[in-house]
């Protein structure tokens, strides 16, 4: 699998697609609505992105930005298998991967001046407390954590903080946990629940992280998620995520789509049977009408973007 998310015009996400899966996308690209897509290694950083846009019977044109405004390149292809090998190769870091296409320099102008936040020292460490809590929590992408950063501050009377600004403080903020994290090593506990929730989902089981924003809305939401042949479900909410992340443990939500206690009772054992099987520790007193938690448990979820 290539390290890549895909967004496509018509609003899809591919995250860790296949080779095959991206020549898939990119031959598919040239309709109405469906005409671009945007290709971001993970983790995503600032400035660094490849993109192909085509329409139907013309050339597909490829661009690919290096880290900077002043280094965003452009080339035109007719064979969408000249436009997969490159981005394959850019998605795998290959040396080399550019060398047979013409590139040129794309003009994006001048990379905007962002003035600095006009914030006293308090409002500065509390904004920057509930972005580190978001980015700590591992499922924002860089877009979502500015729209944090944004409108955190934000009164009836009062926009503190600009879209640009809120940028570039995102984006200092996920740089710095992109670097703390190229220290962890091996499975973290986030990835095995990963692993643990896929099984369950494969079993019949509904599974969903970070999921809504509290319980209510998880309740009221989680049936139209689950398919025809669903028995049950699991899901934590935001809240739960900011608890874990915070080093407080995680609670796991669950029940059966019947209603029925006995099937609550079962959906719990089997999600805790998933949970040991990954090596996460799952406190419960086999009680439907208790939650799961995980604990201990260390919160290290790695970025996408």
């Amino acid at each position: 699998m290539l390290e890549i998310v895909v967004k496509t015009e018509n609003g899809e996400r591919h995250v860790q697609v296949s080779a095959d899966g991206l020549a898939g996308l990119v031959e598919r690209i040239g309709g109405d609505g469906d005409r671009f897509l945007v290709v971001d290694r993970i983790p995503d950083l600032p400035d660094l992105f490849a993109q192909v846009w085509h329409e139907a019977g013309g050339d597909y044109t490829l661009e690919h930005r290096a880290g900077s405004a002043d280094r965003h390149f452009q080339t035109r292809a007719a064979d969408p298998r000249t436009v997969v090998a490159a981005l394959t190769g850019w998605a795998r870091r290959e040396a080399g991967w550019d060398g047979s296409l013409a590139w040129s320099l794309v003009d994006t102008g001048p990379a905007p001046q962002v003035p600095p936040l006009d914030l006293d020292d308090e409002e500065r460490a509390t904004l920057e407390t509930r972005v580190r809590e978001v980015l700590v929590g591992g499922y924002a992408s860089r877009a979502e954590l500015a729209e944090v950063a944004e409108e955190f501050l934000v009164t009836r009377d009062r926009r503190p903080v600009s879209r640009e600004q809120a940028r570039a403080l995102a984006d200092r903020l996920w740089l710095e946990r992109v670097a703390e994290q190229a220290a962890w090593q091996g499975e973290t506990d986030p990835e095995r629940l990963t692993r643990a929730f896929a099984a369950l989902q494969d079993g019949g089981i509904t599974a969903r992280e970070n999921f809504t924003c509290c319980r209510g809305c998880g309740e009221s939401e989680i049936g139209g998620e689950g398919g025809p042949d669903a028995r049950g479900f699991v899901y934590f909410h935001t809240q739960c995520t900011d608890s874990a992340a915070a080093g407080h443990g995680l609670t796991l939500l669950y029940g059966g789509f019947d209603g029925s206690s006995e099937t609550t009772a079962a959906i719990g054992h089997e999600v805790v049977a998933a949970l040991e099987a990954v090596g996460l520790q799952a406190q419960w007193d086999g009680d439907p009408g208790r939650a799961i938690t995980i604990a201990p448990l260390v919160w290290r979820r790695r970025l996408i973007g």
